[in-house]
């Protein structure tokens, strides 16, 4: 189960290690938007309000938070921070959503939580479904949990109603298969005893997906669920990389180099630039993607076939 990190800004040495792996230093090479120059700032008394431009460049990819030594929660810090200027702006800012229908406490063994994206595809999802065996192996959660997400992204408080109904479906299911990264860290701290996996991991765990791979295709790993989970996932993907032969979108530190299609926060990041830089050097003949939301961000520079690895058969 991966582990909260509790370490904070104080702990930061900085190394600059995490510059290595942002792409937001990538693009603008301003040390104020990166999670050294976060965390330096507050060490010398800056406030969530000094640091705005800093946190609204910060797209949460995750990808800095394996690459730190000192094991600081630099997302957490993000997040946090974001709520902190909330709260300034309104002493007491609050998550509050209209709670979804009651859900029925009947539970198949694994319940998948599609993301707005992948619920907006009803042909793309119906697929993902039959890869798993059908409507009496899985089911789709009918709370998707998007506005928990939105408040996790935020730093927004979340009330204990609002979370109860979200997680008591799950927690009478062996396996919960999840969409959005975000929402994936946060259920592996709030379910336990139930296995957490991302959508990506699940099904390119599956025999028949990974025999549809190949050394022509290039794989593109959602990088927020990976980096969150990274040090067990990182494995998962090295075996699926060595059994299928194709190439993925890992940088030379091994952390997955994100698209940013799907964050509310990459203005400092151009997707196409992004998804260029990705594909520099490379020629696949087709390209696999874990994020449904990558797809349009990679027809629109790739000229090849782009597929989500769950319409693979």
């Amino acid at each position: 189960m991966a582990a909260l990190r509790s370490r904070t800004y104080t702990a930061c040495s900085g190394c600059s290690l995490c510059l290595l792996s942002c792409h937001v230093w990538r693009t603008t090479h301003d040390i104020r938007l990166t999670p050294h120059g976060r965390a330096k700032a507050m060490q010398h008394g800056a406030t969530a309000g000094d640091l705005v431009a800093s946190l609204n460049s910060c797209t949460l990819c995750g990808a800095c938070e394996p690459a730190c030594p000192e094991s600081i929660d630099l997302v957490g810090m993000v997040t946090g921070l974001r709520g902190e200027f909330a709260r300034d702006l309104e002493p007491r800012a609050e998550f509050n959503s209209v709670l979804p229908a009651p859900t029925d406490t009947i539970s198949t063994p694994t319940i998948l939580i599609a993301d707005q994206a992948l619920t907006d595809n009803p042909a793309l999802l119906q697929s993902i479904i039959g890869q798993f065996g059908g409507h009496l192996a899985i089911s789709v959660a009918v709370d998707s949990g998007t506005d928990i997400s939105f408040a996790l992204t935020q730093g927004l408080a979340i009330s204990a109603e609002r979370l109860d109904h979200f997680l008591t479906p799950l927690k009478i299911t062996l396996r919960v298969i999840v969409a959005d990264g975000r929402l994936f860290y946060a259920l592996k701290n709030w379910l336990h005893g139930v296995t957490i996996a991302s959508l990506g991991e699940a099904i390119s765990t599956l025999p028949q997906v990974r025999e549809k791979l190949s050394d022509d295709d290039f794989y593109v790993i959602e990088s927020v669920a990976f980096h969150r989970d990274h040090e067990r996932l990182i494995s998962h993907y090295d075996n699926l990389r060595l059994a299928s032969g194709c190439a993925m979108n890992l940088d030379l530190q091994r952390m997955a180099i994100p698209t940013t299609a799907n964050s509310r926060y990459s203005g400092r990041v151009a997707v196409d630039d992004q998804v260029s830089w990705i594909l520099e050097g490379r020629a696949p003949k087709r390209i696999v993607v874990e994020d449904v939301a990558d797809i349009a961000a990679f027809k629109r520079v790739a000229n090849v076939p782009v597929i989500h690895i769950g319409a693979l058969l």
